[in-house]
């Protein structure tokens, strides 16, 4: 199990970036977040290794149809055991 911070810069606000960011989540079966702050958007992620990197993969390459990811960057953090589901802040 790991937890990853990811900020993903780009066109990635507006355009349902955070929506899809959440879909991919659950199908990789990873609990965090996902939420807008200044001109990025702000993901923590929790998962087995591989389906987290999985899902960084997936989400770095554009998660919605209408968002272009100029570049992002990870971080691991320490595993937050409470957490339960994906949640769009």
């Amino acid at each position: 199990m790991k937890r990853k911070h990811i900020k993903v810069f780009g066109m990635v606000q507006g355009v349902g970036f955070r929506y899809y960011t959440q879909k991919i989540a659950q199908q990789y079966h990873i609990v965090g977040t996902v939420e807008n702050v200044d001109n990025y958007v702000d993901i923590y992620a929790q998962g087995d290794e591989q389906s987290l990197t999985q899902f960084i993969n997936a989400v770095t390459e554009g998660a919605s149809p209408a968002s272009h990811v100029e570049d992002f960057t990870t971080e691991e953090i320490e595993i937050e055991q409470s957490l339960k589901d994906f949640k769009t802040i």
